[in-house]
């Protein structure tokens, strides 16, 4: 995760209190659960409300998290993933992890092979798995 977080580009991004790790978890957690309040987000997560908070303003800002109030409670706001794909979100997922990747392995010519047990683990694990895990 922390190499991944290596990967992802900040510059022109505001300072923020949440991890990226963080607003990766809750970002999978409401791609995962469409149309759902923060509540069920932090409870699923195990994250504090306010934590979850912190990370959907960030998603927002970024443009990956649309809210709408919910019209069986106005009080409440329900978070989807965004109709489309913002510049920021399109950014993070062209980064590319391969340098990080390089430097850290004591053979560069293994890059291939790590990338595809990396590619075969995201096929099989389950990112709401992340939030089990007490990030």
């Amino acid at each position: 995760m922390k190499l991944g977080e290596a990967a992802i580009p900040t510059e022109g991004i505001s300072g923020h209190g949440t991890s990226e790790q963080s607003v990766i978890i809750v970002a999978a957690d409401i791609k995962a659960h469409p149309g759902t309040p923060v509540k069920d987000v932090a409870a699923r997560t195990g994250f504090p409300q306010s934590k979850v908070s912190a990370c959907v303003a960030r998603l927002k800002e970024a443009g990956a998290v649309e809210s709408e109030a919910d019209p069986a409670d106005r009080r409440r706001t329900l978070l989807r993933p965004a109709g489309r794909v913002s510049a920021r979100l399109a950014e993070v997922r062209a980064a590319d992890v391969d340098p990080i990747l390089a430097a850290v392995l004591d053979d560069p010519d293994r890059l291939a092979e790590v990338k595809a047990a990396l590619r075969l683990l995201a096929d099989r694990l389950d990112p709401s798995a992340l939030g089990r895990i007490g990030a």
